[in-house]
C-alpha cells in the first residue's frame, strides 16, 4: 500500500418455471417507475446463488442497484437453449435486467434471420414488466477476424451482408439510434482494429466486456497482442464502461455462479431507465451475484467526465455483498494508463461491506483515464499479465472509468 491517505468506514429446460425451486428465499425486487422514486428491497435469487449486498448505495442517492445479464445466446444463432425461456429462466434466476443476444453472421448461416429477429422483439416484449424486469431484444453483430459487439436498442439488426468492417459496422450503428458495446475483447486477432477509434459513435459504444463467462479481459489475450485490451481501447479513445456477462450459450440462463454479469443504477427499472444508466455508464462489472459497488471520484460518479486535467482527486468506494462477504479482505487498484499494462498507482487495502476514502493525485499528462479494479489478494488471476504486476490477483469488480478534461 502506498502512502496516500486511506480511511475505511464503515440440459434444455423444461416447460415447468424454475420459480417453484425459489419458495422461501425472499421476495421479489420492485422499483418504482417513477424516476428518483427506486427503492430498494430484498430480492429472490436461486439456490446456489447469494441473496448478496442490500441495493441501496452508501455514498450516493436517487438510484438503486439493479443485477443484469446483457449477452446470451438460443438455438437462434449457436446456442443449445428454446429462446422461448430465455427470459423466463433469467428473471427466476434473480436477475434484473436481462438481454437477448444472437449472433448475425453472412446469410443468417447459425446467426439471426429477419423472422428470428422479429421473434425475439416478440418474447421481450412478454416478458418485460416495467418497475419490475426489464426484458432487452439485442444482437451480436459477429465477424471472424474482427471481433463481436452486442447492440441494444435498435428497431433492426445488421449483419456481416450489411457491415463487413469496423468502419461499415459504425456507419451503421450511427444510423440506428442505438447503443453498443465490444465483447470478449481479447479473443479475435484483429481485435476491432485494434480499437481504431471513431468519434462519430464514441457516445454509442457504451461498454467492453470486460468479464466474459468466467474470463477476466484484462490480460486474457496478453500472450497474443502483448497488451491489455483495456488499456488499447481507453487509450484509444473510446469513452466505455467496463461490464461483466455470461454470454451463455447453453440451458442455464442466469443461474451459474462465478461469471460475469453487470450491476447498473438505475432510476426505475424500466427499458428507458436502463438505456439512460447505459448511456451515462453509470454501471459495473463483477463476476459474484448480490455484489455491489458504487464509487465516486471528488463527488462525480463512477462513468463520467472529472472537470479537472489534474489535482488531488478523493475516491469513495462501497463494497458490498452481504453477510455472506461481510469482512471479507478485499484490494482496490487505482489503474491508470500504460503502454501496454495499466499502471497501478495505489493499492488500498479494504473488507466487503465497508465504504473505503482515499485520495490520489492525478493528472491528465500521465493519462486522461482512471478505473478501479477491486481484487481477492488470496487468489491468483488465471489469465495473467506481465509477471509480478499487482492485477495478477483474482479480479472480482471493475469499476467503469472516469475521464480528466477540463
Amino acid at each position: 500500500m502506498s502512502g496516500h491517505e486511506h480511511t475505511h468506514e464503515s440440459d434444455h429446460h423444461s416447460s415447468v418455471t424454475r420459480r417453484g425451486l425459489l419458495a422461501g428465499a425472499g421476495g421479489l425486487l420492485v422499483l418504482g417507475a417513477t424516476p428518483g422514486s427506486a427503492q430498494a428491497a430484498r430480492v429472490q435469487v436461486a439456490p446456489g446463488l447469494a441473496a448478496g449486498a442490500d441495493r441501496a448505495s452508501r455514498i450516493t442517492q436517487g438510484t438503486t442497484l439493479v443485477h443484469g445479464d446483457l449477452h446470451n445466446h438460443t438455438l437462434m444463432s449457436d446456442g443449445d437453449g428454446n429462446p422461448d425461456l430465455v427470459f423466463g429462466s433469467m428473471r427466476d434466476a434473480g436477475l434484473d435486467v436481462a438481454a437477448l443476444t444472437d449472433h448475425t453472421t453472412l446469410f443468417a448461416i447459425e446467426g439471426l434471420s429477419k423472422s428470428e429477429w422479429n421473434r425475439a422483439g416478440v418474447l421481450a416484449d412478454a416478458a418485460n414488466v416495467p418497475g419490475t424486469y426489464t426484458a432487452l431484444r439485442g444482437f451480436e453483430w459477429s465477424h471472424p477476424l474482427l471481433g463481436h459487439a452486442n447492440v441494444w436498442f435498435t428497431n433492426n439488426y445488421v449483419d456481416l451482408g450489411g457491415a463487413s468492417s469496423m468502419g461499415r459496422f459504425f456507419n451503421w450503428l450511427a444510423g440506428s439510434g442505438g447503443i453498443a458495446g465490444f465483447n470478449h475483447p481479447g479473443r479475435e486477432i484483429l481485435r476491432f482494429d485494434n480499437f481504431n477509434f471513431n468519434g462519430g459513435v464514441r457516445d454509442q459504444m457504451v461498454s467492453m466486456e470486460i468479464f466474459n463467462r468466467g474470463d477476466d479481459y484484462l490480460f486474457d489475450g496478453w500472450s497474443d497482442t502483448g497488451s491489455s485490451p483495456l488499456v488499447a481501447c481507453l487509450n484509444a479513445g473510446w469513452r466505455t464502461g467496463l461490464v461483466g456477462v455470461t454470454d451463455e450459450h447453453g440451458t442455464n440462463w442466469g443461474f451459474q455462479e462465478g461469471l460475469g454479469r453487470a450491476g447498473l443504477w438505475v432510476t426505475g427499472n424500466t427499458r428507458n431507465e436502463v438505456l439512460n444508466a447505459m448511456r451515462a455508464r453509470r454501471f459495473f462489472a463483477t463476476r459474484v451475484s448480490g455484489f455491489r459497488l458504487d464509487a465516486t471520484a471528488s463527488g462525480v460518479r463512477m462513468g463520467s467526465v472529472l472537470g479537472i486535467t489534474s489535482g488531488d482527486v478523493r475516491f469513495a468506494v462501497d463494497l458490498d455483498r452481504g453477510p455472506e462477504w461481510l469482512g471479507k479482505p478485499l484490494h482496490i487498484q487505482v489503474l491508470r494508463p500504460d503502454t501496454r499494462a495499466p499502471r497501478v498507482v495505489d493499492v488500498i487495502e479494504t473488507t466487503a461491506g465497508a465504504v473505503a476514502e482515499f485520495t490520489v493525485p492525478l493528472n491528465v499528462a500521465d493519462g486522461n483515464w482512471v478505473v478501479l479494479r477491486v481484487s481477492d489478494p488470496s487468489r491468483p488471476n488465471p489469465s495473467p499479465g506481465p509477471a509480478n504486476h499487482p492485477c495478477n490477483d483474482f479480479g472480482v469488480a471493475y469499476s467503469s472509468p472516469w475521464w480528466l478534461q477540463p
